[in-house]
């Protein structure tokens, strides 16, 4: 069995964990004994959240709609370069006002700071909001 160190991704406290690899496949988790924020200890999202990592479900790849508005896998450079030519005629046919950031408690405090930096500073949308309630 193989153990490798990593942050939970289910909020923004950052608690480090070791995820339990055997053959390829997650089997557990064991907290980091000298961790900071944790202090070995960690909530039920941290103890049993791995299980997304392979579900059926789960997203591997972005998807572009098509115009009879199925959709269809595409690279994440395809998707960029899509964002970067539609983004600014986007916003400047309906507003900046027209455009609203949701960003995630899964984030860091670090990449919801640099969510809302983008939205209000290169955007020009005060529209930013996340799920974090605690």
């Amino acid at each position: 069995m193989k153990k490798t160190l990593t942050t939970c991704g289910y909020c923004g406290c950052g608690c480090n964990f070791y995820l339990t690899v055997d053959k390829g496949r997650i089997c557990g988790v064991q907290p980091k004994q000298d961790h900071p924020v944790s202090l070995g200890m960690l909530c039920s999202k941290g103890w049993q959240g791995h299980g997304f990592v392979r579900h059926a479900d789960r997203l591997t790849s972005p998807l572009v709609r098509a115009e009879d508005g199925t959709f269809s896998p595409v690279s994440w450079e395809d998707a960029y370069a899509l964002i970067a030519r539609r983004l600014p005629d986007v916003l400047r046919q309906h507003g900046a006002d027209s455009f609203a950031m949701l960003s995630s408690a899964r984030c860091t405090n670090e990449e919801n700071y640099l969510a809302a930096k983008l939205t209000r500073s290169v955007l020009g949308s005060a529209h930013i909001d996340h799920c974090a309630r605690l």
